[in-house]
């Protein structure tokens, strides 16, 4: 079974809050940018990844070394 690891990290780059998924799978890495606006809450956070994770377009895959 493949493992896939993933992370969000979330920062203020003015004039929005921006979110930046990372996910690791088959050691390859892909990312994609989320542009949140006003500075989100953590349960809208959550809210956003439970309702658009699937929907989100990544990345062509990176090698990782």
């Amino acid at each position: 079974m493949d493992k896939v690891s993933g992370r969000l990290i979330v920062f203020f780059e003015e004039p929005f809050w921006i979110g930046v998924f990372e996910r690791i799978s088959e050691g390859k890495l892909s990312v994609c940018k989320v542009t949140f606006g006003a500075e989100p809450k953590d349960y809208e956070v959550y809210d956003f990844v439970l309702k658009n994770y699937y929907r989100l377009k990544f990345s062509p895959l990176w090698q990782l070394m």
